[in-house]
């Protein structure tokens, strides 16, 4: 008995050594600590995947993203520019039409659907809370949506009233 109570406890002791020789801490995965301010921060990066394929058959572009050095959170103004961590949030603009929308969700994904056939661009930034652009971190993305039938279920753009 007394044999096996050693083997389980070695056999313990060498899995907790070799599973926290290889975990990454928090930090490490999430990033700096709201609660504790950051010296001399790094730039923010902005990192964009290319659109899922699957979904721009049917015209949905969907691509998702992470953001370096940065928490994407619902806070603007002048007083936000003072947080650390830092904050901020992205635009996105389509087919370079002249006005945009702020995303502040941090849900990691754009998504945008009803995109007819043909070839689209779509043009993400990476801002502060005072919508200025970070220098360097914009993605532009340029792709394009096949034929498809334009009565799926995420139907048109159009909005009526009843």
């Amino acid at each position: 008995m007394a044999t096996l109570i050693k083997m389980l406890a070695t056999t313990a002791a060498g899995t907790m050594l070799a599973t926290s020789a290889f975990a990454q801490s928090a930090r490490e995965i999430r990033g700096a600590s709201p609660y504790v301010a950051i010296e001399n921060e790094p730039a923010p990066k902005l990192i964009v995947d290319p659109p899922f394929p699957e979904p721009l058959a049917q015209g949905i572009f969907q691509a998702q993203y992470r953001v370096e050095n940065l928490r994407i959170v619902q806070v603007f103004g002048e007083g936000a520019l003072q947080v650390s961590p830092r904050v901020g949030h992205l635009h996105i603009i389509v087919d370079d039409l002249p006005w945009w929308w702020a995303d502040a969700s941090d849900n990691n994904t754009v998504d945008l659907a009803g995109l007819p056939p043909g070839q689209h661009k779509v043009k993400i930034q990476l801002v502060d809370a005072n919508h200025n652009v970070f220098p360097g971190q914009v993605v532009t993305l340029t792709f394009d949506v096949p034929d498809h039938d334009t009565t799926g279920h995420h139907g048109s753009l159009e909005a009526s009233r009843n």
